[in-house]
């Protein structure tokens, strides 16, 4: 009778397990042999492989994917969402030179849809196992009158591991360092409120309209994944910063929410400024619009999106050749896109 009257108030409790009796053998599919326990209890159980380290410092990192929401709930489309929040969480602590160990999750959402369910975790599978990562437990929770109706949340929270004494905080960039620009797929998961406001309200677009410029429609192409850097940027400090002193790579950063403005000075010493080159890479053709169309400050465009550049790389000047080979023989396009100059700890876009 309980279970009855709190279906009847928007709970339905039966449902919520019925959904959720696959997800062991789909969680199982990103386990990693650290992983103890089983898919359901209250904590997710991971035994780190300490022996792999003299000194192993642990990483986290949590986030959501914001208003790209709104493109998911208008197509109907949900198995992008999660590869995206993954993917983001993984580039978060990537930056810092950590490998993913283990991720979980949050949806929140009124009334729990079957297919929606589905569809959201298939996305956290398929991003943990791209990056090597165990999906080990989350959270679903309805609550209904909370959320308008087919709505939801969603969000992560990552943890990974290195070594202390290779953790890449940008102390050893100087004036005179070259700055790489890895492409994204698009705006990834970062200023889709002014997107959606460009197209749906001032240009007065629908998610399946189509414009000559793009190969998709516009919802279409902003629920491209975001790209997931992690496994590059491994192979990246394992090729170049093993045995180097100085490293060749100095610092990293994820060009996520706030831009190049915001997230490159996240890695620059005091003493340092990087300047960014706006014409100096291949800008996807959805930011043109966003840029022709959009009637949008030249200067508030690179503070709110990413612009094509989804990660960048600051090496040393006489190494940046190499390492962009090295980043395209791995199917990632990238160029020079700057400079570090002295300053005081800011990004210019000029």
């Amino acid at each position: 009778m309980k279970s009855r009257a709190y279906a009847q108030a928007g709970v339905d409790i039966d449902l919520g397990n019925k959904v959720k009796a696959t997800l062991p053998q789909m969680l199982a599919s990103t386990h990693r042999p650290e992983v103890l326990g089983k898919v359901g209890g209250f904590g997710g159980l991971f035994a780190l492989n300490s022996r792999r380290f003299k000194q192993p410092v642990l990483v986290s990192s949590v986030d959501g994917v914001g208003t790209k929401l709104k493109i998911a709930f208008a197509l109907d489309r949900h198995d992008t969402i999660g590869q995206d929040l993954v993917n983001h969480c993984v580039n978060d602590i990537a930056v810092l030179g950590a490998e993913p160990l283990f991720f979980l999750d949050y949806i929140g959402t009124g009334k729990l849809q079957p297919h929606v369910f589905r569809e959201i975790i298939a996305g956290f599978v398929r991003g943990c196992m791209e990056n090597q990562c165990a999906l080990i437990g989350g959270e679903t929770a309805q609550m209904p009158g909370f959320y308008r109706n087919g709505e939801y949340d969603v969000s992560g929270t990552i943890v990974g591991v290195l070594e202390k004494s290779r953790i890449l905080d940008g102390r050893s960039i100087r004036a005179g360092d070259a700055v790489i620009g890895i492409a994204s797929s698009g705006l990834h998961t970062n200023g889709y409120s002014l997107a959606r406001r460009i197209f749906f309200e001032q240009l007065r677009l629908k998610p399946n309209s189509r414009l000559p410029e793009l190969a998709n429609t516009i919802g279409e192409e902003l629920l491209k994944v975001h790209i997931s850097y992690g496994p590059l940027i491994q192979k990246l400090l394992k090729k170049f910063n093993r045995d180097e002193r100085p490293r060749i790579v100095k610092g990293l950063a994820h060009i996520t929410g706030g831009g190049f403005v915001d997230n490159i000075p996240r890695v620059l010493p005091a003493h340092c400024d990087a300047r960014i080159h706006k014409h100096s890479w291949e800008m996807p053709p959805i930011f043109q619009i966003i840029e022709s169309k959009g009637n949008v400050p030249e200067d508030e465009l690179y503070h709110v999106f990413n612009m094509g550049i989804g990660m960048t790389v600051i090496v040393e000047a006489d190494k940046a050749d190499p390492v962009l080979k090295f980043i395209r023989s791995h199917q990632h396009r990238a160029w020079l896109i700057g400079e570090v100059v002295r300053g005081r700890g800011c990004a210019k876009v000029v």
